[in-house]
């Protein structure tokens, strides 16, 4: 089965790194859309076409299956990709269900892009799990800004997170969602600042087991081991991944270095 994912910049390969570690055995199509991120920060027409220009570049690739690795781009266009496409099409949506079921009385924060907030997706998320209003959402556009350029545990990363969080007591909170795939490389800044009793939430792990159901495969047994892929080329080779980057295929070794740091990164984060 080859699967595509696509988000609009490297926030994706989050998605795509849960996979391997679930459905190792699948074919994958990696598709980021840098020539227009952030996506957050765009207009919802722009997203739609965007998001129909990526959906149609996989299939032409031969994906038989696509994953919206962007909870933008599927707050803004999931229902006309699936009206558009005749293959199963699965979009992210910010992990807050798991968030209410799993905790209690205290208050739960989702952070999000400007877009994936103020869409009508999420309000209507809330409005079916959030029975007791304990959720409260805030932007955070610019860490998709530090994920692409790699920046992740820098005092620039660290005091953006203190100035956004500061209007709320953090004291106040049992767990955070992130509500975008780009948030997902900045953990370790997430639990220095709110500590170890607050949960880290996100919906990488619930899209790709939702993804196994559709497409009836079996999810591997033994995807919490731990593994580091220091070979990034017998990774790739036994992945059968292709990655591209706004329609270039990347081969050459400095961008394949990039992406090794990245996955290396979501490795070291995936169960802090």
């Amino acid at each position: 089965m080859k699967i595509g994912i696509f988000d609009s910049g490297i926030g994706g390969l989050s998605v795509l790194h849960e996979a391997y570690h679930q459905l190792p055995g699948q074919e994958y199509i990696f598709y980021a859309d840098t020539e227009h991120v952030p996506y957050g920060q765009k207009t919802p027409e722009q997203i739609m076409g965007y998001a129909m220009d990526n959906a149609r570049f996989l299939m032409e690739k031969g994906a038989e299956a696509l994953v919206v690795a962007c909870n933008t781009a599927t707050s803004v266009a999931i229902k006309e990709l699936r009206a558009s496409f005749d293959i199963p099409i699965l979009g992210m949506e910010p992990a807050v269900k798991p968030a209410v079921e799993e905790t209690e009385k205290k208050r739960i924060m989702v952070i999000a892009t400007p877009v994936t907030i103020r869409e009508d997706k999420l309000k209507s998320l809330l409005h079916r799990v959030d029975e007791q209003h304990r959720v409260d959402l805030l932007a955070m556009p610019r860490l998709v800004e530090f994920a692409e350029r790699e920046e992740f545990d820098s005092k620039e990363v660290k005091d953006y997170l203190k100035e956004q969080f500061s209007g709320f007591d953090k004291e106040d909170y049992c767990a955070l969602v992130l509500g975008c795939t780009h948030f997902n490389y900045f953990k370790p800044a997430y639990r220095e600042y709110f500590g170890d009793e607050t949960l880290l939430i996100d919906g990488n792990h619930g899209t790709i087991r939702h993804l196994a159901d559709v497409l009836g495969l079996e999810t591997d047994k033994t995807q919490d081991k731990e593994v580091y892929y220091d070979d990034y080329h017998k990774m790739l080779c036994s992945t059968k991944t292709e990655y591209y980057f706004s329609k270039k295929l990347i081969n050459d070794e400095k961008t394949l270095e990039h992406l090794k740091r990245l996955h290396n990164r979501l490795e070291q984060v995936r169960k802090i």
